[in-house]
């Protein structure tokens, strides 16, 4: 069992490049390729600034994603205080070794583990003395720029750069949710939404704004344009709202599954003096976000 070990938070595209060489060696050996990973973060539990984390994918998704990269097995550990305590020698003796059958752990440029905590060089010198064979992979950069990190993507995002995000991701980012009841003001302006609550509390949401989004719901893929931020122009207070309105669409789906990719930023979140003024803007914002719409169908 060749193994590679981490949150893996986004599975974005660094990550991608350490599970690609994960599957090819797993392959090149005759044996099987797994991921071991943990949930929660380690921040909640550590406490370690856990009152401002947010993650860039929930537990079911990072599964999903590193399955669809060829991974055999993933494996999800629960991240307590205990299990924190133990050294990088007793994980990768009684964790990986005696519980999985690892024969060779793959390392990133980046990895740490243990309470130690040790480093790539140490990890790998404390693996072989066990017995395990070490497989080092490299880092990859977006476009020649700075390595790849979940830390990155997090800051793209709340600066609202959702096509940079995508870009070090490999992937749309998305949100999902179950459709809630909203106060249908938009409804009243010619701009029905979708009012979303997450499933993963803990999802990062990007920065407010409205944004162009693909939508998929009743197994439908979609377009429509979203607004995240606390409504100012009709004074609701300050909790924030995921309000889509999704183009050429007004069937009833409270209650419903709604799956949002973001394609592009239409704009940040204003507040207007009065409904005329947001209807006026909501108009305009179709239009940029359709003419937007157009030039990626174009580009593909």
């Amino acid at each position: 069992m060749v193994v590679a070990t981490g949150f893996f938070d986004g599975v974005h595209l660094g990550h991608r490049f350490v599970i690609s060489r994960l599957v090819e060696a797993a392959r090149q050996r005759g044996e099987e390729s797994m991921v071991v990973s943990f949930w929660p973060h380690p921040r909640t539990v550590l406490q370690d600034g856990a009152r401002d984390l947010r993650l860039l994918c929930s537990l079911e998704e990072k599964k999903a994603l590193l399955l669809s990269l060829g991974v055999d097995r993933v494996e999800i550990l629960p991240f307590t205080r205990e299990f924190s305590r133990l050294s990088t020698e007793e994980y990768l003796r009684d964790v990986l070794k005696a519980r999985f059958g690892a024969t060779a752990i793959l390392l990133g440029y980046d990895n740490r583990m243990g309470s130690n905590p040790a480093g790539p060089e140490e990890i790998g010198h404390i693996a072989e003395s066990l017995g395990l064979d070490v497989i080092r992979t490299g880092s990859i950069s977006a476009q020649d720029g700075p390595v790849i990190s979940s830390t990155r993507i997090r800051k793209a995002l709340a600066e609202g750069d959702v096509s940079a995000a995508s870009a070090m991701l490999g992937y749309d980012y998305g949100l999902l949710g179950v459709v809630v009841a909203g106060n249908r003001l938009g409804r009243t302006i010619g701009f029905p939404t979708a009012n979303m609550q997450l499933y993963e509390p803990l999802k990062l949401l990007p920065a407010n704004g409205v944004y162009l989004v693909g939508v998929k719901t009743l197994g439908r893929e979609l377009y429509g344009m979203c607004n995240i931020g606390n409504r100012p122009t009709v004074n609701l207070g300050d909790a924030i709202s995921i309000e889509t309105n999704i183009f050429g669409f007004n069937e009833f789906i409270y209650g419903l599954d709604l799956e949002l990719r973001f394609l592009g930023r239409i704009r940040e979140e204003q507040r207007f003096d009065g409904m005329e003024g947001l209807r006026a803007q909501l108009s305009k914002d179709r239009e940029q976000a359709l003419e937007m719409l157009a030039k990626i169908n174009a580009a593909l």
